[in-house]
């Protein structure tokens, strides 16, 4: 028993040791003498995406994984508060919209968690469960007097299963293929192929947008996003099977990622040119990923907030097949926005 917690203090000394070298110190030391840090934001990537650099701060620990609350250290001006606003299955939207795939925008229309969805389709008894009633794919609004405890959710009861159906939803976006999968699940190669298949019996327009996809990059040498930026993939000609099939990747990926960088910024262009924002006094302070965060007065919150999510969820002129999910919070610090 001694060894055992011998060996937990290392580990837990380790983890210690890492948020203080990766980031709280760097951090404090990059802080101007008003306390604030200024970021850069680069559109350097492949894909379109916004990276940041001096410090990155899109690189702070995943909201679960941070048990020692680093995102709390994040906070506003006295009397202000953060509104920090998210996009939900953002690639995923995108997805159902750019294959036009009926299957997920009955989906994402009918509400719900769509990994959890994915998860009834893949497990039988799953499905069957949640046709009982026994679990739920999303809270329910409201519950009747004397109706009981609340249902549990299918996300938490199978969160085994969840994962691996969120794992396979995002892998088929971004082109993995069933060898790729059975690694990632430590399952065998048929099992995982058979999988594969499953999901694209229900999904066929998918299948045929991927392969639209690459033939698309084979004939031009490029493929666009939904804004009609291009990427060059002459590669996806090359005579090297290795490098033409990452490039055949990259071109079922890149639309997905590129087109999701055209939505957030699309919306960062709104929400800075906002009047209204502005003279409620908000301004964007950073962006991370699908996710825009905003400080301004504690007073009108609540209107800045439905502005932002309302810009957010219409990027673009022209309506997407499927509706942009955003969730807002606000609090004094990043963490507690979350």
């Amino acid at each position: 028993m001694q060894a055992c917690s011998a060996v937990e203090s290392l580990v837990e000394a380790s983890a210690v040791g890492t948020l203080l070298d990766s980031f709280i110190d760097p951090l404090q030391k990059l802080a101007d003498p008003n306390g604030r840090i200024h970021a850069s934001l680069n559109l350097n990537t492949e894909t379109g995406r916004l990276s940041s650099r001096r410090p990155n701060l899109q690189n702070q620990p995943a909201l679960e994984k941070d048990r020692y609350r680093v995102r709390e250290a994040f906070t506003c001006e006295e009397g202000n508060l953060l509104i920090v606003a998210d996009y939900g299955q953002l690639e995923l939207r995108l997805l159902a919209h750019i294959a036009n795939c009926r299957s997920m925008i009955e989906a994402f229309e009918a509400g719900g968690d769509f990994h959890s969805r994915t998860t009834c389709g893949m497990y039988p008894h799953i499905a069957q469960a949640v046709a009982r009633g026994d679990v739920l794919l999303e809270p329910e609004a409201t519950l009747k007097p004397g109706s009981g405890p609340p249902k549990p959710l299918l996300k938490d009861v199978y969160p085994t299963e969840r994962r691996r159906a969120k794992t396979l939803n995002f892998s088929i976006a971004y082109g993995k293929t069933p060898a790729g999968l059975a690694r990632d699940w430590g399952t065998s190669l048929k099992e995982a192929r058979e999988t594969v298949d499953a999901w694209y019996r229900d999904r066929p327009e998918v299948r045929a947008w991927q392969e639209r996809a690459i033939q698309f990059a084979r004939s031009h040498g490029y493929v666009k996003t939904l804004l009609g930026r291009r990427r060059p993939l002459p590669e996806i000609n090359a005579q090297n099977a290795t490098v033409a099939r990452h490039a055949e990747r990259a071109a079922i990926n890149t639309p997905l990622q590129g087109s999701a960088a055209d939505v957030v910024m699309r919306a960062m262009l709104q929400i800075h040119r906002n009047e209204r924002l502005a003279q409620l006094g908000w301004r964007m302070i950073l962006q991370v990923h699908d996710e825009i965060i905003l400080e301004g007065p504690q007073e009108t919150v609540d209107e800045a907030e439905e502005i932002v999510i309302r810009l957010m969820r219409n990027p673009f002129r022209e309506p997407l097949r499927v509706e942009l999910a955003v969730s807002a919070a606000h609090a004094k610090t990043w963490y507690r926005a979350k």
